[in-house]
Formats: structure tokens, C-alpha cells, sequence
């Protein structure tokens, strides 16, 4: 994450959103998924994500209702350019992490265990997964990478302290997990560096925010909890992209930047 720090963006239009307001922001975002979804849970008597109605009632509802709520405070903060759109470019070999990604996504889902699973489960896990990959893209990767340029921070920082935070809201697995989150949630800041260079080369938030669902949806693929099998070779795919794409961003990491800006004479529309 040792971007060159290239001037800071112009301030953009809309809404200001302090530090402060984003974290409430998140942790509304968070309870959603976590007790919204324990609720809902519930309510449909499900408890297991090894059926489709299980899918539906555990994971496509209360994502889903967190997917909204994080348009809607996009629209309520008048963000909808910004948070949709990037106008910083890098250089374009950074074409690379999406590539890499999206071959890794390939290789690692499960094709055998889930055509046993049938094609309403599939399409069940498809949208609950592209939730989450919209959802946290549009929350940090576009409100949260919006509002951090929108104070001031250069494009290093914000790089930097995006991807910490994304990390650091994973830590709430320890409840769950144990410490085992903490591994976790240094992964998960890795990943959501790749993301954010994914969001830049590519120009907007969508890229990104289909590619971090499909990542997650082969990660499940694989995974005894989602569907009750044995573990998958494949599933390490997945895992072997972050040391590829870390050693790779190390070694190239003064070439992501462009040598001369363009944008940054021109403020972002809203």
C-alpha cells in the first residue's frame, strides 16, 4: 500500500461526512447483517446455509437489506458520482489484480459439489454472494474511499486507511471465531487493497464489486459450511492470489501511480 502521495483530490460535492458518522455508519451497516440477520434467521426457522430456503432466510434477506441501506446512504449524501465512479487512474498493468483475481475465482469454485446442489441454490448463493460483494464495495470502497478523499487525505492514505478499516470491521469474527479473526483480518485488508486498485484501473465501483462476489461466492463453493462436503483442493486458489498479488504490488509498488496527473485540476461531479 506504499502508493506515491500524489496531491490530494479537490473536495467533492454533496454531503460532508465526518470520521465520526462513518463509523456509525458501518456499525449500522454491521448490526444489519449480524442481529438483522439473526432475526430473520429466526423468523424463518432456518439455522444452516445448506439449503436454499437456509440461503434465502440467513444470507440473501439480511444482505440484502444491508445493500440497501448502503445506496440509500449514498443517495442520501448525494455521493452517487464519487462512489460509483473513479476518476483517478493508475498505471494500466494494474490491469493485473483484476485479472489474477478473476482467474483464481475460476479455479477455485467447486463446479462438481454444486451442480449436486441444484440451480436454485446456486442462483441463491449467487445473489446472496454479489449482496456482500456490492455491499462492502459500495460501503468502503465508496463511501468510505469518498469520504477519506473528501478530507483532504492523499491517494497513499487513503489507499492505506481504507483497506485498514475494511480489515479491522472483520475483527467482530472474534466474538465467533476467537482469535482466529486476527489472521482474518489482515487478509481481509489485503483484500480490500486489491479492491481498491481494481475500482481505480477499472474506473468505477462495479468491477470490483462483482469480482469481491464471485471471490466470496468460490470461496463458499468449497466450503463444508455452506455446503456440507469435503474440503476442495481448489479452494486454495483463492488463498495463493493474496501472496501472488502482495509480492507483485511490492515489487511494482512505485509504478501504480501515473507519472503526471490529469484529474486533479477538475473537482469529481455529483
Amino acid at each position: 500500500m506504499n502508493a506515491p502521495e500524489h496531491e490530494a483530490a479537490p473536495r467533492i460535492t454533496g454531503r460532508h461526512l465526518s470520521y465520526l458518522a462513518f463509523a456509525v455508519v458501518v456499525i449500522v451497516y454491521l448490526a444489519i447483517i449480524q442481529f438483522g440477520g439473526h432475526l430473520i434467521a429466526g423468523w424463518g426457522d432456518e439455522g444452516d446455509t445448506l439449503t436454499t430456503r437456509g440461503v434465502v432466510f440467513t444470507m440473501v434477506i439480511p444482505l440484502g437489506l444491508a445493500l440497501a441501506f448502503t445506496y440509500g446512504v449514498i443517495a442520501a449524501l448525494g455521493w452517487w458520482r464519487p462512489a460509483i465512479k473513479d476518476d483517478r487512474p493508475v498505471n494500466r498493468w494494474v490491469w493485473i489484480v483484476p485479472v489474477i483475481l478473476l482467474a483464481s475465482i475460476l479455479l477455485g469454485i467447486d463446479y462438481s459439489a454444486l451442480s449436486e446442489k441444484g440451480w436454485l441454490f446456486i442462483i441463491a448463493l449467487l445473489v446472496a454472494t454479489q449482496f456482500v460483494g456490492w455491499g462492502e464495495e459500495g460501503m468502503f470502497r465508496g463511501i468510505g474511499v469518498t469520504m477519506l478523499r473528501n478530507h483532504g487525505l492523499r491517494e497513499g492514505r487513503v489507499a492505506l486507511w481504507s483497506s485498514l478499516i475494511f480489515g479491522a470491521v472483520h475483527l467482530s469474527n472474534i466474538f465467533g471465531h476467537g482469535v482466529s479473526a486476527i489472521p482474518q483480518a489482515i487478509m481481509v485488508s489485503l483484500a480490500g487493497y486489491f479492491f481498491y486498485l481494481t475500482r481505480r484501473v477499472s474506473g468505477s465501483n462495479a468491477l470490483n464489486s462483482v469480482l469481491h462476489g464471485l471471490f466470496d461466492f468460490a470461496l463458499l463453493s468449497g466450503s463444508a459450511i455452506v455446503l456440507d462436503q469435503h474440503g476442495y483442493i481448489g479452494s486454495f486458489a483463492p488463498i495463493l492470489a493474496y501472496p501472488i498479488l502482495a509480492i507483485i504490488l511490492l515489487v511494482k509498488r512505485r509504478d501504480i501511480e501515473p507519472s503526471h496527473r490529469t484529474d486533479h485540476a477538475v473537482a469529481p461531479r455529483t
